[in-house]
């Protein structure tokens, strides 16, 4: 799923430097990064909601802590090596002081397993379906060798575990773990096992904690989120159901699978108001041998035909999209139609990557990465400018109109201003104060925009529009 390489630090620590840790000096401190997709947000606020159940408070100071966890992403090869560097940094701390324990959890944790011991000095490596374990590995200590939980579970779901949300305008649910779908290219079934869906009334019951904590969005997380069906409840019932509890202003949701879009999704956001106008719709290539050799389970005919159908269900609906160029034996014909279908789908915004091969896919096993590294390079850029160019025009074409935000916090490049989104997840920079507060839902003017982002200023109602 996307964003698919993206950093969260703890942040916005108290002036203790600590967020929601309790007083006592006795209490053991737990610090969590987190690499990866949403659906790795979402796990650590499950681990941190473990851990508090334990007694751990929680630190945005590694210094500090007793507990160091990584949670981690194994989807590009970049990002396990981010994840050395900055694993072997944070080391320090614990050789600094014996007793710290350092983990890896999560993708990378369950795909490369107990190499990482021998080369990191870490005490434990727990994969996605371990953390229900984590706090008795934590309890038990480190027995000399490290522990090393990384069994796939086709079952777990974490039914009925804590969460902790930590009182964010978004909250994140996860609905469905796992993917049985076995793309060429992809790691994830390995990492994460098969699908499985979480049952609607604990979905319904973390929906209504976030809210609870302040949230006043929705993300609805899946590998195949759309693929989600629990007994009788199809991921359209759990839409409707998920956007009719009280306090939830806005539902969104990521990754679907493009086979598995049905024309009931469709019905569901085009009739339910709450559920956001966007939809995040990988195409990876638009080439039919590409994705036939990806093992897609689509052809690009298919995917234009869904791309129409939700702008036509769904008017104004933005869609972003995940494109993979220089995949094995790709032509530079068939690089030539993905790029095409950039110009003629015109997404709001895409996620390029070049492949890189992971160990234990398909396509690592019985398919040669035959692109060389420099076409595919010049390929990825040939990509990033036509969507660069989209994307701007784009976001020029609101420059003037009203648009209905949710204020999700403070800009990362201003304090005097705020970041915001349009529900079709469109960045919007406002000024802060005037009452504008995370949270808030409000209207603004856009008023100018960069090739990426918008900037708008707050009206009140009854400002001319």
């Amino acid at each position: 799923m996307s964003p698919l390489v993206q950093l969260r630090r703890p942040s916005r620590p108290s002036a203790a430097g600590d967020a929601a840790a309790p007083a006592e000096a006795s209490v053991r401190l737990a610090y969590v990064e987190t690499y990866g997709c949403q659906m790795n947000v979402a796990d650590t606020d499950l681990m941190l909601g473990l851990l508090g159940r334990a007694g751990y408070g929680r630190t945005d100071d590694p210094a500090r802590a007793d507990v160091i966890l990584i949670n981690t992403c194994a989807v590009r090869e970049k990002a396990e090596e981010r994840v050395y560097a900055r694993a072997s940094e944070l080391a320090r701390y614990k050789r600094r002081s014996p007793h710290v324990v350092l983990g890896i959890t999560g993708c990378m944790a369950e795909h490369l397993k107990g190499a990482l011991a021998a080369r990191l000095p870490v005490d434990l490596v727990v994969g996605p379906d371990g953390y229900r374990r984590l706090v008795e590995h934590l309890t038990d200590g480190p027995q000399g060798a490290p522990v090393i939980d990384t069994v796939l579970d086709r079952h777990e779901t974490y039914d009925g575990l804590p969460v902790e949300h930590g009182g964010g305008v978004v909250g994140r649910v996860t609905i469905q773990r796992g993917c049985d779908k076995f793309c060429t290219f992809c790691v994830v079934p390995y990492t994460r096992g098969r699908e499985r869906g979480l049952a609607p009334r604990e979905i319904l019951r973390q929906v209504r904690q976030a809210v609870d904590a302040g949230a006043r969005e929705i993300q609805l997380l899946g590998q195949t989120v759309n693929s989600y069906r629990h007994e009788d409840v199809g991921f359209a019932q759990l839409l409707r159901a998920v956007a009719a509890l009280d306090g939830v202003e806005r539902v969104r949701f990521t990754s679907p699978y493009p086979l598995d879009f049905s024309a009931e999704v469709i019905e569901a956001m085009a009739t339910t108001p709450r559920v956001c106008p966007h939809v995040h719709l990988p195409l990876q290539s638009a080439s039919d041998p590409v994705l036939a050799r990806m093992r897609r389970g689509y052809d690009f005919a298919a995917f234009r035909a869904l791309a129409s159908a939700l702008r036509a269900g769904v008017p104004g609906i933005a869609l972003t999209t995940d494109v993979l160029v220089g995949f094995c034996d790709e032509s530079e014909d068939e690089h030539a139609e993905t790029l095409r279908a950039l110009e003629e789908l015109r997404f709001d915004n895409a996620f390029l990557f070049a492949y890189s091969e992971r160990d234990g896919t398909y396509a690592a096993r019985k398919m040669p990465d035959t692109v060389p590294a420099e076409v595919k390079r010049r390929r990825l850029e040939e990509a990033i400018a036509i969507q660069r160019r989209i994307t701007g025009e784009i976001l020029a074409a609101q420059v003037g109109r009203r648009e209905r935000v949710l204020v999700e916090g403070p800009s990362r490049r201003s304090p005097d201003a705020l970041l915001a989104r349009t529900g079709t997840f469109r960045p919007v920079i406002v000024p802060a104060g005037e009452g504008v507060v995370a949270g808030a839902i409000v209207d603004v003017r856009i008023e100018r925009a960069t090739p990426a982002t918008l900037f708008g200023r707050c009206q009140a109602e009854g400002d001319a529009p």
